[in-house]
């Protein structure tokens, strides 16, 4: 049995994760905010907003060894950019970026009494390919990539650090764009898959770079977006 923690466990890709990594045995730590969540079996949940002034120490308090951490908070927040307040960018750079570099600060030394560890965040297929109004979230997962490939630079080969980019998910941070079956049909048709990427897949893919399986990468992101950034129709 491993010990993990997932920041953001509670709903969306982050709860797939945490239900996936428990089904499998595994010890696991998940955070929640907005959808409370009760600790049941081997996952113990707390409470943590990420943009406040948190101690992150107190997360790890009783967290002697860490095998996995995946960071998965996120927003989806799409505007023409000269509407786009500076605040809005930090809003969205506080919660995507500094959150994580305080959790990963945080978790590094029981991270480094693992045998594999392994650090996952989230960026966006927005990255590869430029979107019209996604200057917001491109700015900040950029920096989380630019993050991802610093940090495997710098602990290997103690700790990896992979990043997934997914296109849109067919989870609650992204109901207002599939809030109807004929928009998640038309948004799925988009894909040379033919259907919307769903929290299920992005945790098959966390779990895999969370394991052993995956121990010959670092520094990678994992564009897990149905075929989008690789093949033009």
């Amino acid at each position: 049995m491993k010990k993990y923690l997932i920041i953001g466990g509670s709903a969306g890709m982050g709860k797939a994760i945490t239900r996936q990594l428990a089904a499998e045995g595994h010890q696991v730590i998940a955070t929640y905010h907005q959808t409370e969540s009760a600790s049941e079996g081997n996952v113990t949940y707390i409470p943590l907003d990420v943009t406040s002034d948190f101690a992150a120490d107190s997360i790890l308090d009783n967290l002697d060894c860490l095998d996995g951490l995946v960071y998965c908070p996120g927003s989806i927040n799409l505007a023409p950019f000269n509407r786009i307040k500076p605040e809005d960018f930090m809003a969205d750079y506080n919660l995507q970026v500094i959150g994580a570099i305080k959790i990963i600060q945080a978790a590094l030394p029981a991270l480094k009494k693992s045998s594999n560890p392994s650090v996952v965040m989230f960026s966006t297929v927005a990255m590869q390919s430029g979107f019209n109004f996604h200057s917001q979230v491109s700015a900040s997962k950029g920096a989380i990539e630019g993050l991802t490939r610093a940090l495997a630079a710098e602990y290997a080969p103690t700790i990896r650090f992979n990043t997934i980019a997914p296109a849109l998910t067919d989870t609650k941070l992204a109901s207002k764009f599939l809030d109807n079956d004929a928009k998640r049909d038309a948004m799925g048709a988009k894909y040379p898959l033919k259907r919307l990427g769903t929290a299920e897949d992005m945790a098959n893919a966390a779990l895999f770079l969370l394991s052993e399986k995956s121990a010959w990468m670092t520094g990678e992101i994992l564009h897990i977006d149905g075929g989008m950034t690789a093949i033009k129709g």
